[in-house]
């Protein structure tokens, strides 16, 4: 018994490799392999799961779809060449037998119809609350906009053919809603949950200024979120740090606590001298930076993601994954949009429809404080955000529920 995931995404190959590890509890688990078809595959490589065919870092990283001048370059950089060695990799591993397990998008999914193994679709690209949510179809203000809908679905016609084939043993869904539309077609739709809200369980990291400080007043606690590519994730830095001059000038009477949740593909030295350049003062250096300005103290940490995502109350961000794994905590995101090549305006705004009331575009970062002013005086506002973000993203186990499924399709 045989296994291949094809994945295409650093937040698709994280994914994946949660339920293979929980393929590898099972005793009688399948041999597992796996082919990235975007980036280098580390997270595999890390934990132990052996690659086929060749992989690269292409220029876009990933995300050509985006914009035509990112195609240009991964093409230049040998996006063909090295999609063609894949291709006949994944070719050369059916020979031997065995069933492929793709995760992302449209392009893992036709590479695991085009390999003629038997397959399964993890989909972490589409849902359905891009169109429309449980009242109906969303107003769109252009006519280019609503013709998104024209199928009847977020996934296209041939979308739908893939998954529909004989050798599609089961798709699994981001949410209900989507796949509710989905089983109107022939096509074995689940609804077991997001994997993306597995393994966000705290460490147990209290990040403040002290103990004291902390149990005589509760900060007001905010996370930021730049995303973790480079060098976008710096521009969205500066573009956070706007947004923050005017929350600590707003909130200046009370107690505020930032924490910067750096992705540890960062370097921490261009978001420092940001911090000073705006009169931050840094305290300490072990194991996280620590900086102060008037009541407020801001963190940098690239360790304590979970806790940073629990303990804080609203996020800005500009991030695609983490922004989406603190709305289904059930708390407000504040999403800027930014100059790309990911978190464009356009990416902005589909997010907001995907996350719904619980993302808040701000197009002007400085904002972002009479926003937050705003939902903290509405509380029946805060528990709609609340319910509708766990109702998007789905109760944690998804990883361990569609890992059961696969071994039985397996078995």
């Amino acid at each position: 018994m045989k296994l291949l995931c094809l994945s295409n995404g650093h937040g698709e190959d994280a994914i994946a490799l949660r339920i293979l590890q929980a393929l590898q509890q099972h005793p009688s688990h399948p041999k597992l392999a796996a082919l990235p078809i975007v980036g280098e595959g580390r997270a595999y490589i890390q934990a132990g799961i052996p690659l086929i065919g060749q992989v690269r870092q292409m220029p876009s990283g990933g995300f050509i779809y985006m914009d035509s001048r990112q195609l240009a370059r991964d093409l230049k950089g040998g996006l063909l060449q090295l999609t063609l060695s894949q291709l006949k990799a994944i070719k050369d591993w059916v020979k031997t037998g065995g069933s492929i397990l793709a995760v992302g998008d449209i392009v893992p999914l036709l590479f695991a119809w085009w390999s003629g193994a038997p397959y399964t679709f993890v989909s972490t690209a589409k849902s359905e609350y891009y169109l429309r949510d449980e009242a109906g179809w969303l107003p769109r203000p252009s006519w280019f906009e609503q013709l998104e809908g024209w199928s009847g679905s977020v996934y296209l016609p041939w979308d739908r053919w893939l998954m529909s084939r004989r050798r599609c043993k089961a798709v699994f869904l981001r949410d209900r809603l989507t796949a509710e539309v989905l089983s109107k077609w022939a096509i074995a739709a689940h609804d077991l949950g997001n994997p993306m809200m597995d393994g966000l369980e705290p460490k147990g990291i209290q990040l403040h200024a002290s103990e004291a400080d902390f149990e005589a007043e509760r900060p007001l606690t905010l996370v930021l979120l730049p995303g973790s590519r480079v060098p976008e994730a710096y521009q969205n830095w500066q573009h956070i740090l706007q947004a923050v001059r005017g929350v600590l000038t707003l909130f200046r009477r009370r107690k505020l606590l930032l924490l910067g949740a750096i992705a540890p593909s960062l370097e921490l030295s261009p978001l420092q001298q940001a911090l000073e350049a705006q009169g931050w003062r840094q305290q300490a250096a072990d194991p996280d930076l620590k900086f102060v300005q008037h009541s407020a103290t801001l963190i940098l940490t690239q360790s304590a993601f979970e806790d940073c995502l629990h303990q804080a109350d609203f996020a800005i961000a500009m991030s695609g994954t983490a922004t989406e794994q603190f709305v289904g905590l059930g708390k407000p995101a504040l999403i800027l949009p930014g100059e790309g090549p990911q978190f464009t305006p356009a990416f902005a705004e589909a997010q907001t429809r995907l996350l719904g009331p619980s993302a808040i575009l701000v197009k002007q970062p400085t904002r972002v404080a009479e926003v937050i002013d705003s939902l903290l005086q509405d509380p029946d506002r805060l528990q709609l955000i609340n319910e509708n973000g766990r109702r998007r993203m789905g109760q944690p186990g998804a990883t361990q529920r569609i890992a059961k499924v696969l071994l039985e399709q397996l078995g």
